[in-house]
């Protein structure tokens, strides 16, 4: 899990001690959760003696799209938030696995929750970080008694601060009752993703994963999966899936930033398949870290070298 030894974060344009990275009890963002977040990955091999950033463009640009979305006063370029956090691995001298947060968050020291009008901020800082769930070890899944939210309630493809109450109440209700992790319905009773993660299934050799529609996150990894999956062949289906589906499926697993790809054994107490990872979720693992390491020169353009 992660470290809290950080050296350097970035707060109120410019590069700072971490400790001296803190914001004011009033500020508009702690209060009403007014922000947006994004999370990307640093993979460290020694072979290369360097940190490789997965898809780190991408994960601004969603970043940036989610302050659109929420109408955040501020302004910045991709290709500017990228520099700063390439600046800023390199201040704090990782030379490990690692993971970003930047949030933009409404900064001034203001009541009335609102977007609009209200000055924001960029912080960032950075984790050491390598497993967020266990990869190598089948998860154990409840279907959460919490829905998730809609899109006409809080904007889904937004990682919007609020929203992640929604995503606190299932993880913690799901590692209360003794699960690993919690699998969220929409409000139409279809699968939609985990607490903080999206899912896949296959069922007879195809592979499924709920649409945009159904409340999900766009998530990073997610495109890349479908995408490697399809260049291995395999036929990727978006579309609703029941709740009965998980059930009966032949494999399943998690993708995202922090879980990465990692296979799920249980759901509900029943078994998925035959309780061990299934041969195309392994495939997709393997290339997947494969990848991010900077072992696949045909994807070698998802990844920036931090040195």
């Amino acid at each position: 899990m992660a470290s809290t030894v950080e050296k350097f974060s970035y707060f109120q344009g410019k590069i700072v001690p971490a400790e001296d990275a803190n914001i004011n009890i009033e500020t508009h963002g702690f209060q009403y959760g007014t922000g947006v977040f994004g999370g990307l990955r640093g993979y460290y091999n020694a072979d290369f003696d360097n940190v490789f950033l997965f898809r780190i463009y991408d994960h601004f640009k969603r970043l940036l799209n989610s302050v659109k979305i929420m109408q955040l006063n501020f302004q910045a370029t991709p290709e500017e938030l990228v520099d700063i956090t390439l600046e800023l691995v390199q201040k704090n001298q990782r030379k490990e696995n690692i993971y970003i947060r930047p949030i933009v968050y409404t900064s001034a020291l203001e009541l009335s929750p609102r977007f609009h009008q209200v000055p924001a901020d960029i912080a960032i800082y950075i984790l050491a970080l390598n497993d967020y769930l266990d990869t190598k070890r089948g998860l154990r899944t409840r279907i959460s008694s919490w829905r998730r939210i809609n899109d006409v309630a809080i904007p889904t493809l937004s990682k919007a601060s609020g929203g992640y109450i929604n995503s606190a109440l299932a993880k913690s209700e799901a590692l209360i009752d003794g699960y690993d992790e919690a699998i969220f319905l929409d409000d139409r009773g279809f699968v939609s993703e985990g607490s903080a993660e999206n899912l896949f299934i296959v069922r007879d050799g195809t592979i499924l994963t709920p649409p945009i529609h159904s409340s999900i996150l766009e998530g990073i990894t997610r495109r890349s999966i479908i995408q490697l999956a399809r260049d291995l062949g395999y036929t990727v289906v978006e579309r609703d899936i029941s709740r009965s589906e998980l059930y009966i499926c032949d494999e399943a697993f998690f993708s995202g930033t922090g879980v990465q790809v990692a296979w799920i054994k249980e759901i509900d107490n029943r078994t998925v398949g035959n309780g061990e990872m299934g041969s195309i979720t392994a495939k997709l693992q393997k290339l997947f870290f494969d990848i991010v390491r900077n072992k696949e020169e045909k994807y070698s353009s998802w990844l920036t070298g931090a040195y």
